[in-house]
């Protein structure tokens, strides 16, 4: 991204985005963990543990040498699907590990948060080139990459387990995963041909065609916060959710399917 963010920004936002979902699962009567999650394959159990995988990527974070160029949080985006099924079968290791118990798998949470704060602590918070398991970035972006998981996986949580009281993450997690998944799209398919628009958090133009210069676009697409998150992150299709009529799309360009999923 051309933009710069403040990592000590991102990382209290992904802390306390991370706290609060880990007090959500915490307190998750157990009949409901060994259920089927939203996600094809997986179990409530395996989706909570999965928020310990999160946090371990932190761990592999270490200073660039000289001479490596920063890549984006697009780019690290991008190289999630190559590695699916690998961060899967992570995430069942996890599961399996702790016994599919609930308490143990609090506990690997637990446990590989408290490994990534030590690393972000031995690390610093300043915008430091560093390595991932993935690309290059500055540690801003990475940490924004975070901030999208916790994010897009309370939602996957709390439509998996539909009979409990939603997880309420801070309202700043949620708004910049929406603005960041948002600069994305804007960095795959720029223009100005369409503006789309995530109220309260943010809107961005994107798409090559006419741009318009003053009052409202021909082109506009209006979703809610949780919807965003799951288009941006394949929970469900541009299609499902026209047909649905969740989505509010007005004009010719005002088509978000080509491009999505982003990751």
């Amino acid at each position: 991204m051309a933009k710069r963010i403040d990592p000590a920004t991102v990382w209290t936002t992904y802390r306390g985005g991370h706290e609060a979902l880990r007090g959500w699962v915490a307190g998750l009567p157990p009949q409901h963990w060994t259920g089927p999650s939203v996600l094809p394959g997986w179990t409530v159990a395996e989706l909570a543990a999965h928020i310990a995988l999160v946090a371990d990527s932190v761990t592999a974070l270490a200073v660039a040498p000289r001479g490596v160029r920063a890549q984006t949080v697009n780019d690290y985006l991008a190289a999630y699907a190559p590695v699916a099924g690998e961060l899967a079968d992570r995430t069942r290791t996890i599961a399996a590990d702790a016994g599919h118990d609930p308490a143990r798998i609090v506990a690997a949470i637990d446990e590989r948060y408290a490994a990534a704060t030590r690393t972000v602590e031995d690390l610093g918070l300043d915008d430091v080139l560093v390595t991932t398991r993935r690309v290059p970035v500055r540690l801003g972006d990475y940490l924004l990459t975070r901030v999208i998981e916790i994010a897009v996986h309370a939602d996957d949580l709390a439509r998996s387990v539909p009979s409990a009281d939603p997880p309420v993450l801070p309202r700043d997690t949620t708004r910049l995963a929406v603005r960041t998944l948002l600069d994305v799209l804007a960095e795959r398919v720029p223009g100005r041909s369409v503006e789309v628009r995530v109220a309260p958090f943010a809107a961005v133009q994107c798409i090559e065609g006419p741009r318009h210069t003053r009052g409202t676009p021909p082109n506009t697409v209006d979703l809610t916060p949780p919807l965003w998150l799951r288009l941006a992150g394949g929970r469900t299709t541009w299609a499902e959710e026209v047909a649905a009529g969740t989505v509010l799309a007005s004009g010719q360009r005002a088509d978000l399917s080509p491009y999505l999923p982003l990751f």
